[in-house]
């Protein structure tokens, strides 16, 4: 028979209370156990003396003789100095998943064509403005353009 230390749930809707239990593995969460060890209220602060009371001899007994500590009381019995947890490293924690990647790129690429369009319509806007400022001087030029081809047939003829 395998032997599992774990949280069995109690309390109200919302108001959850746990007592920390040596079980059968293999039974429901909330059903039959061998011992309760301890309990454990999430809703009290962390610095709370009353937040987990755990019977250490108790917890102690079991280990020794087996019993394996689900992930929460594995922490609970690491704070009570009962039995050593190595501490686990997940450097991909916090790195989106695949789809959150694809819709990050596909965003990316949507404003990079906006910002573009904004740019060519920017463009456009001032590329008018300039052949406007260019055909109003082009009368001044093609004034002096006329006036320089009389100035040249005359020196011609003289």
């Amino acid at each position: 028979m395998a032997v599992a230390i774990r949280l069995s749930r109690g309390g109200a809707k919302k108001r959850p209370y746990y007592r920390i239990v040596v079980a059968d593995s293999r039974s429901a969460r909330d059903g039959k156990y061998l011992e309760q060890i301890g309990t454990y209220n999430p809703l009290l602060a962390k610095d709370d003396e009353n937040r987990v009371k755990l019977n250490e001899d108790r917890a102690r007994y079991w280990v020794g003789v087996g019993a394996q500590p689900s992930d929460r009381v594995a922490r609970f019995l690491d704070a009570a100095g009962i039995q050593e947890r190595e501490a686990r490293n997940n450097p991909n924690k916090a790195e989106p998943g695949e789809k959150a990647k694809e819709r990050a790129e596909e965003k990316a690429a949507k404003e990079a064509e906006a910002k573009e369009a904004e740019e060519a319509a920017k463009a456009e806007a001032e590329a008018p403005a300039e052949e406007e400022a260019k055909t109003e001087d082009a009368p001044a030029e093609e004034a002096a353009a006329e006036d320089a081809p009389a100035a040249d047939e005359e020196k011609s003829e003289g």
